[in-house]
């Protein structure tokens, strides 16, 4: 006579050989991990140019001493810009010296500041601002500088609180204003 298969031990065997596996297997899952991915550090850049560029329609420029841009490229800090541009249609409009630029490649905005000098390029009343904050929001095309400022004009210079200049409306909006300014008669 046959004796039945002892199907009730099989079981038992097979069970504890998973959970063996199972166990084995958590342990060594650790073993030769791949290494982590390199961290996202910035990249510095040293003498040069950073472009803003809405498709082909140039928004700004800065030429800089140093930059630090994030691991992406979409935000940075411009140090020692010399020759910043905004460009209004396409040309040149505004140039700005600063000590510290933060700027925002993607929606095209930059903050200056430090010792801050905007000029209009060909402006035959040759104004000019000096300030030490100055703010750019491109999508609106608006030019604040909401520190106290002084406007320089024909060799005449005013101190206001701050001013706003919406280029696409062409208003220049003036806060308190401290001083005297001759203008021209018409």
């Amino acid at each position: 006579m046959r004796k039945p298969f002892p199907w009730k031990r099989a079981g038992y065997i097979a069970l504890g050989a998973l959970a063996i596996y199972v166990i084995v297997g958590v342990i060594l899952a650790g073993r030769d991990t791949p290494p982590l991915p390199p961290s996202q550090t910035g990249i510095t850049l040293a003498g040069g140019q950073v472009r803003g560029n809405r498709i082909a329609t140039k928004a700004w420029s800065f030429d800089y001493a140093t930059a630090q841009l994030s691991a992406d490229g979409t935000t940075g800090t411009v140090e020692g810009v010399k020759d910043g541009i905004v460009y209004k249609h396409g040309k040149p409009h505004l140039r700005i010296s600063a000590e510290r630029v933060s700027l925002d490649t993607q929606a095209l905005n930059f903050t200056a500041v430090g010792k801050v000098h905007v000029e209009l390029i060909g402006d035959p009343a040759h104004r000019s601002f000096d300030t030490d904050l100055v703010t750019w929001t491109n999508g609106a095309k608006l030019l604040r500088m909401d520190h106290p400022s002084y406007v320089h004009s024909d060799g005449q210079t005013l101190k206001i609180d701050g001013v706003t200049i919406d280029f696409g409306t062409n208003k220049v909006h003036i806060n308190k204003i401290d001083g005297a300014f001759v203008a021209p008669s018409p």
